[in-house]
């Protein structure tokens, strides 16, 4: 039997209450070419600052846990996300399918981002439920949808700042925002911050409504464990963890249950610019990547990512 197959068969606990494990709601993820058609800018297009926030795998790897940390914390996504997700089961599949599905809308052409759209709409349709404390929800909701384009452009964002550009200025912040309200709303939010000033005041909004909970600290676990590289990878991978919970600030932190250990944390983010820094460097290299294909189907230097 699959490994799906098996989980439909799980029980599994969430906060107290018996949760049955997920459905798999995903489609396959095409084998997906951004090389053509040449001069389709996409969404976003060369110069953008979304190309250049996304360009570097390690600061997309902390922007997404953190962002995920964040979901987590809300319980209306957090009943959504992991009871309809394989996560628990294939965490490493699900994060590679999410990462494409953010790369189709962030370097692909106009119509693979628009059947990125349609396809994860398709997926969202189906998802409803209710949360722990019987609240009902569903993933179309636009205000849930706002809350989940917030955490991953407020984690990826803040990655970018602390581990690639610590001298980003206000305005280059208010532009990635700005750029990013057509994705937001292409997954279906209705209304998304276009400034820092507009996504500080939604995040102080949000606060008090996220709270510590145990799938927080069971996807931690996960992820901390979670490479394709095996056990060799597994340091790099705790590492990049305790940069994503690093990377929320304190009263987050304490807000979402989470925290890294004041001995640690002098350690964390050295280390991990070093790795931004490496992996900065083998990206000009990867002329196979997403943001590679997306330069020469534009006709433009990938200079325009850094």
């Amino acid at each position: 039997m699959s490994i799906q197959g098996e989980a439909a068969k799980t029980t599994l606990k969430r906060d107290g209450a018996e949760a049955t494990a997920p459905r798999d709601y995903s489609s396959p993820m095409p084998q997906l070419d951004f090389s053509k058609p040449e001069g389709d800018p996409g969404l976003l297009g060369p110069g953008s600052m979304g190309w250049k926030v996304s360009a570097n795998p390690i600061v997309s790897a902390v922007g997404g846990i953190a962002a995920v940390i964040l979901e987590l914390a809300e319980k209306h996504v957090r009943a959504g996300v992991w009871d309809h997700s394989t996560f628990k089961v294939d965490p490493i599949r699900r994060m590679e399918r999410t990462g494409m599905a953010a790369a189709a809308v962030t370097y692909g052409p106009a119509r693979m981002a628009q059947q990125t759209f349609d396809r994860v709409t398709r997926m969202h349709e189906r998802v409803t439920g209710t949360t722990h404390d019987g609240q009902a929800y569903r993933a179309m909701d636009p205000k849930l949808l706002t809350w989940v384009h917030v955490t991953a452009a407020w984690g990826f964002l803040n990655a970018y700042k602390r581990y690639a550009e610590p001298g980003l200025s206000i305005e280059d912040e208010d532009r990635y925002y700005r750029e990013g309200e057509v994705i937001g709303k292409g997954f279906g939010a209705e209304w998304v911050p276009t400034s820092k000033a507009e996504m500080d005041t939604y995040m102080a909004e949000m606060t008090p409504k996220l709270y510590a909970n145990d799938t927080v600290h069971e996807f931690l676990e996960l992820v901390r464990n979670a490479t394709p590289l095996g056990s060799a990878g597994k340091p790099v991978q705790r590492l990049i963890t305790q940069a994503a919970i690093d990377l929320l600030p304190k009263h987050l932190q304490e807000q979402c249950g989470v925290t890294v250990s004041a001995a640690a944390r002098p350690m964390v983010r050295p280390a991990v610019r070093a790795l931004a820094n490496t992996a900065g460097f083998a990206m000009r290299f990867a002329k196979a990547s997403p943001s590679h294909q997306a330069c020469r189907r534009m006709g433009v230097s990938t200079d325009c990512l850094r």
